[in-house]
């Protein structure tokens, strides 16, 4: 199992990549703490970990990462449990509105800022005392490929992750001293629920079908699949995990080969 024991933190549980997250957590053995702004988010996830008959230690804290006192509380409530925290996934976001960039809401790019620059930043600090004081730990902020392949409307959205992208580089340069790593992961298409409801609508509305949808995009990937919630979640992990001791401020494409650094 590579994450045995570890207290894991999840932000953003929801429908997608945040339960793929927990539930994956789960199986490779970790103590899970997981964390959103709705309540009910964190029931079904809970459901779902109890589901795999693993017996795995939960612990549900509401949280609005934008707002640094709950980031601190949710921290609290993790040490208070289990005495440790290991591991931080920062996978809470907002995508913001969705807007060329002439008609730009400033106001609305705050808020997105807010959540995906200044509160990943937060609760990465928030877990510091704790991981410098217990000689380590990991933490992954999950990031978009818009940072590198920008996409109409995303503006917003794609500046506050590229934000995130050079904060997370800075702290693993200054937070390497203390044993704590910080990688970032870049993911694209996914499919699971929220882009399954999406490209369910589209073909509702009088759009291509569903096959259809999926066949467009596939083709732009290597791989020449949609790549599943589940199997981009196994980057994270990975990362998080000490096959990586030697990884940080490390940039994972997972996107299944739709876009080729060079």
């Amino acid at each position: 199992m590579l994450l045995k024991d570890k207290v894991v933190i999840v932000s953003g549980i929801g429908p997608g990549l945040g339960q793929a997250l927990a539930t994956l957590a789960a199986q490779e053995g970790a103590r899970l703490v997981i964390s959103a702004r709705t309540p009910a988010k964190l029931d079904t996830a809970e459901a779902e970990v109890a589901a795999l008959g693993l017996d795995t230690e939960v612990l549900k804290v509401p949280c609005d990462i934008s707002v640094a006192a709950e980031c601190e509380a949710l921290v609290a409530a993790t040490i208070a449990r289990f005495g440790r925290v290991d591991c931080l996934i920062n996978s809470a976001y907002t995508a913001g509105k969705l807007t060329l960039m002439e008609d730009s809401d400033l106001e609305d790019w705050r808020h997105t800022l807010d959540t995906n620059l200044f509160g990943s930043l937060a609760l990465c600090l928030a877990v510091f005392p704790a991981m410098k004081a217990q000689g380590g730990g990991a933490i992954v902020n999950v990031n978009t490929q818009v940072t590198r392949k920008p996409l109409l409307c995303q503006g917003g959205y794609g500046a506050s992750k590229a934000a995130l992208a050079h904060t997370t580089a800075q702290l693993a340069l200054e937070w390497g001293q203390y044993g704590i790593r910080v990688n970032s992961t870049f993911m694209g298409w996914m499919w699971g629920s929220s882009v399954e409801a999406y490209i369910a609508g589209l073909a509702a509305e009088g759009g291509p079908s569903v096959e259809e949808q999926k066949a467009e995009v596939a083709k732009n990937v290597a791989l020449r699949v949609i790549p599943p919630d589940r199997e981009c979640a196994k980057g994270v992990i990975m990362l998080l995990s000490d096959y990586a001791s030697m990884v940080t401020g490390a940039s994972l494409d997972i996107n299944g080969g739709e876009f080729l650094p060079i």
